[in-house]
């Protein structure tokens, strides 16, 4: 089951990971490398060199919760971003497009209707 959500913030590791690595693995790289906490509730996604794996890792409150997902062939599309960045954030859109092999770099997204909620 898929238990993420658009209420989630999604950050994409910008280096190639190692996904021998584990949880603390993960974590470690998380902290050491964004200087973040990763029981902060965010998704951290991580993409090997050949880029046909993926791992997502988030944490549910009380525990860490890992998908991961190997591609017998095909590879993923990562966006085009500034490799001096640690990570770039992705919307749950965004996502499942990579997770689902679609191009992500060239979409443009159609004006919508945003509810302003104005405090009376």
């Amino acid at each position: 089951m898929f238990g993420l959500t658009t209420t989630h913030r999604f950050h994409l590791y910008s280096k190639p990971a190692d996904m021998r690595k584990g949880f603390n693995g993960l974590c470690g790289l998380i902290q050491n490398d964004l200087s973040t906490s990763p029981t902060n509730g965010s998704v951290y996604i991580f993409i090997n060199k050949t880029r046909d794996k993926v791992k997502l890792l988030h944490w549910s409150g009380s525990s860490f919760i890992m998908y991961y997902k190997r591609l017998e062939s095909g590879t993923f599309e990562i966006p085009n971003y500034d490799p001096k960045v640690g990570s770039i954030s992705l919307s749950y859109s965004q996502l499942v497009l990579l997770i689902d092999g679609v191009s992500i770099t060239d979409i443009s997204r159609r004006k919508r209707y945003k509810s302003v909620l104005k405090n009376v």
